[in-house]
Formats: C-alpha cells, sequence, structure tokens
C-alpha cells in the first residue's frame, strides 16, 4: 500500500479484476522432410510459398516436402515450420554453396568444390552425373530472341558432347532445367533462387569434377534419413526433437516418409517406426495432432488390413487420410501422385479460420487435387470410416472432398478429429490466459476471480456454437471452492479448478425418416 504523508489529493491506478483469456492460434503446421537445400534440423517459420522456396528451394523431383507445403497454403494455411533431415551440411548453405572455378575473361578460381556439390551458374547451380572431364559452357543463342535464351553446351576433354537451346523463364517448353532433365545424360541443372528471380547465366565456362559423380539432387535413396534422424533428439534440437520448443505447432506432418518408402530406402517396419515416434511425439506435448500418410498403391482392402495388422495405431493424437491425390506439378507440368498430409493440414487450417476448430474439417474441397490415386466406392468407405480412415472422395459436380473426421483412437470419447483438436485448444488458452494466477494469495477472492474469467471464456465459446446445449449451464461448469481446494492442498501451494464442457460432435449419419401415409378424409370435395 502506498504511504500517504502530507495532505493532498492522491490519483492511483487500479489493476481492472477482469483478465480476459484469448483463444490461441490452431492452424500452425510442422512439416519433416526433405529439401535440395535449407538449413539442417532447424524448424524455419514461413509464411507464404515464395518464403519457402527461398529457404529450401523449388518443386524436386522425388521428394514430397515442397508439394506438401505448396498445397498447405494452396489450402488455406498461412504459417508452416520445415524441418529439414537428411541431406549434406553443406546443402544447407544458401542456394548450394561457395561459388564454382569459372575461367575466360575477368573469371576467378576460388578453391574446389567437392564433387558432390553443385556449381554455381548464376541463378542456377549444374552437377556432373556422368564420367568424364565435363565442362559446361553457356553461350548466346542462335539468332534473335528473348533475352532469358541461351546456349547451353556440355564438353569432354574440350569436344562437345551436348548441347541445349534453353531459356531461363520457368513454365517455358525449353525451360533449362526441364531440358536437361529429360534430354541430358551427363549432367544436371537446379533452380539456386526463388521461381521470380531467375535470371539468364552470364556467358561463361564452368569445369566440373573429374572424379566419381555427384549424386543428384533428387536422389532419395543417396540422401534419405533413416527412422533415427526423423525421431531425433529434444536435447540436441533434431527431427521431431526440434519441434518441441514450438509452442505455436498444432499439426505435424512427415511428407517424405513415403517417399523414402517408394525408393526402396526403408521398408514398412521403418515407416510404421517413424509414424509411431511422429505420435508419440504429439501426445508428448498434448497441443498438436499428426497427420499420418498411408502407404502408396493400396487398394481399399489393403489399406484396411494395413491399419488394423500392420499399423495398429490407437491415439486420439492421430489422424490418417487415404487415397493419395494427385496434383499439377509445375516442374514437370504433368499431373503427380503425392501424400495427402500436406494438402489435409492447409483443410485445417481453413476450416478453423472460416468455420472454427470446433467444426469438424470434413465436407471440405481440397484445392489444389485434379484427381485421386483411387475412387472410394461408398461400399468401401464403410469399411474404412469405422476403423479411423478418412477418406477423400470425389463427387459428381462437388469436387474432391475429405469425407471423413476421425481420429485413430479406439475411445468413443475421443472419436472425432474436432472434438480432439477443440480441447487442444480449450486447454492451451486456459493454460496462457491464467498464468497470472501463479504466487497470487490461495483465498477465496482467488478462487472467485479464476472462475469468472474461466467462465468469461466460456461462455463465449458457448456463443460461438461450440459447445453444446440451449443454456451455459448446460454447456460447462467451472469448479473452484472449498471442495476443490481442501487445506491440505491449499498448504501445499495448489490451486485445483475443475471444468467440464459438452462440445458438440458432427453430424457424421444424417437420417431422415420418410413414412407413407393415407390422408383420410383430406380429399377435397367437389
Amino acid at each position: 500500500m502506498p504511504s500517504y504523508l502530507s495532505p493532498g489529493v492522491y490519483v492511483e491506478e487500479v489493476a481492472s479484476g477482469a483478465r480476459p483469456i484469448e483463444g490461441v492460434g490452431t492452424s500452425v503446421a510442422a512439416f519433416v522432410g526433405l529439401a535440395p537445400i535449407g538449413p539442417l534440423n532447424e524448424p524455419t517459420l514461413v509464411t507464404n510459398w515464395t518464403q519457402y522456396v527461398a529457404a529450401f528451394g523449388d518443386f524436386t523431383d522425388g521428394y514430397y516436402l515442397a508439394h506438401s507445403v505448396y498445397g498447405f497454403f494452396n489450402n488455406g494455411g498461412t504459417a508452416a515450420y520445415v524441418v529439414r533431415v537428411g541431406g549434406s551440411t553443406e546443402g544447407a548453405a544458401a542456394n548450394g554453396a561457395a561459388p564454382a572455378a569459372v575461367t575466360g575473361s575477368g573469371a576467378t578460381s576460388p578453391a574446389p568444390l567437392p564433387p558432390s556439390e553443385p556449381k554455381q551458374l548464376g541463378t542456377f547451380t549444374v552437377t556432373a552425373t556422368g564420367p568424364g572431364d565435363l565442362s559446361v559452357e553457356v553461350a548466346d543463342p542462335e539468332g534473335d530472341g528473348p533475352a532469358e535464351r541461351f546456349k547451353l553446351i556440355v564438353k569432354d576433354g574440350g569436344k562437345t558432347v551436348e548441347s541445349f537451346d534453353v531459356t531461363a523463364k520457368k513454365g517455358n517448353r525449353n525451360y533449362v532445367v526441364t531440358q536437361v532433365k529429360e534430354r541430358s545424360q551427363l549432367i544436371e541443372v537446379a533452380e539456386a533462387a526463388p521461381a521470380g528471380q531467375l535470371a539468364r547465366p552470364s556467358n561463361q565456362t564452368v569445369a566440373l569434377p573429374a572424379s566419381a559423380p555427384a549424386a543428384p539432387s533428387g536422389d532419395v535413396e543417396a540422401q534419405q534419413p533413416g527412422p533415427a534422424q526423423y525421431l531425433g533428439d529434444s536435447a540436441d534440437r533434431t527431427g521431431f526433437g526440434g519441434l518441441e520448443a514450438v509452442d505455436e505447432v498444432s499439426m505435424v506432418a512427415v511428407p517424405d516418409l513415403m517417399a523414402a518408402y517408394q525408393s526402396g530406402a526403408i521398408d514398412l517396419e521403418a515407416v510404421k517406426a517413424v509414424q509411431l515416434g511422429l505420435i508419440a511425439h504429439c501426445e508428448l506435448m498434448g497441443d498438436r495432432v499428426a497427420i499420418i500418410d498411408p502407404p502408396p498403391g493400396m487398394n481399399a482392402r489393403q489399406i484396411r488390413v494395413w491399419r488394423q495388422e500392420t499399423a495398429g495405431y490407437d491415439s486420439k493424437y492421430a489422424a490418417l487420410y487415404y487415397p493419395w491425390i494427385k496434383t499439377f506439378d509445375p516442374a514437370t507440368g504433368q499431373a503427380r501422385t503425392v501424400p495427402p498430409s500436406g494438402h489435409m493440414a492447409g483443410v485445417w487450417a481453413r476450416n478453423d479460420a472460416e468455420r472454427g476448430v470446433h467444426k469438424a474439417p470434413a465436407n471440405e474441397v481440397v484445392r489444389g487435387a485434379v484427381d485421386l490415386e483411387l475412387q472410394i466406392t461408398r461400399g468401401e468407405q464403410d469399411l474404412l470410416n469405422p476403423i479411423g480412415v478418412n477418406c477423400i472422395r470425389a463427387f459428381p459436380g462437388r469436387g474432391i472432398r475429405v469425407w471423413g473426421a476421425r481420429t485413430l483412437s479406439s475411445d468413443p470419447a475421443w472419436r472425432y478429429l474436432n472434438v480432439r483438436r477443440y480441447f487442444n485448444y480449450l486447454e492451451e488458452s486456459i493454460l496462457l490466459g491464467t498464468q497470472w494466477v501463479v504466487f497470487e494469495p490461495n483465498d477465496h477472492n482467488l478462487w472467485a476471480r479464476i472462475r469468472r474469467n474461466i467462465s468469461a471464456f466460456l461462455v463465449n465459446e458457448w456463443r460461438s456454437g461450440a459447445l453444446f446445449g440451449s443454456q451455459p449451464e448446460q454447456a460447462y461448469y467451472v469448479k473452484c471452492d472449498e471442495e476443490s481446494n481442501p487445506p491440505e492442498s491449499v498448504d501445499l501451494g495448489r490451486v485445483i479448478c475443475e471444468i467440464g464442457v459438452s462440445p458438440v460432435k458432427p453430424a457424421e449419419f444424417v437420417i431422415f425418416r420418410l413414412a407413407q401415409f393415407s390422408s383420410g378424409s383430406a380429399e377435397l370435395e367437389e
């Protein structure tokens, strides 16, 4: 209390008794996977596709991370943390590594790079994929044309062995990356800058290493991490462990796990080990849900066997989506089948923003999906839905939609995904909104303030339609009094507040009962 020692008028600021609880965000995703460049084992926040490309590179053949992040933002996602695993530490440097040895007018010759590293060609990199004393020359094209056109000449021992008339403009049919990928047997060209910054390299000659060729940047098997690298270590902040320090994350996906399985680098047992580690991470944190991808190429019967016998997951912190979806691949100009997890994370984020986390993220259009790996029939979904496999289906005139909203839990109380995610939201919001309680005097006044603040938060949730009941008393209760805080508990420095809520459940089965009845004497008479 202030001391008043002389006569006068005093003004005091009085703290408001109300301490409103604000709802936390529920739409931040985390992706763990493979990328040609970018920091290793460092959760990096990206808020749009351009930021992702600048940090981790563009679409790469054999990787699914870029497609998943693109699908996330395309479907309404606004923020994601990306953890790059596998690859080399040299690739963690921006755009690859040091500049190449360039000969010619005004050229410099820095220390030679290891054979596995790309040489710089302006905003592109070039890597030897074949044997020989190779070099690459950038020259003017034959005839006039746009400024982004140039000629790429591959030489072996000074003799021309390949030649390409290409352009630096992405999307053109003569785009340098696409042309070299389709036609060259000796080199590989990759982007080393965001699409909007790509430019024609200056005329130069780049000497490529004459020793063993480097693995292509898209060679998944050569750079694929094992299960231990995905699982990581919380102390070293690697793999899933690196996400423990990021409180904002509410959903986690590992799309490139299936790229490793397709390449033969890991088997289904290793896939299960990583997915179990992902689920364990989400259960440990208690504020996020794992989005599980199924193995590719399985029909409905096979996925049912895999779900029940091979995987056998039972967790209220995980959801499984099937089948894979087909999206347009800007790198090849063709449709490509990708795991659904990235697009589903975007659907969750969009649903949270438009309707709220309490609404089941289903009956929502999957943006960017042009087709499905397999068309699911109603009879097949009758077998998959009860075991927690959320189907993605195509409906005539209504597009491709998410048609399931269940967790992988066998507990009926946590059957629905929106219930689990809504409780995550409530728990985190109340946790952060009541930090002021710590070290306050533990008396009736404190208990009343706690009841008042939490009740004010929950009544707003009820008004928004997130809680069931026609009256607030039917939707929730908050108990913090002498009964929940006996003297022995107070002596231990504890404040115990019991909260009960009645969440809304999705109308998963809509049933209309129609009956025929006789109108009796209701017939009109002339």
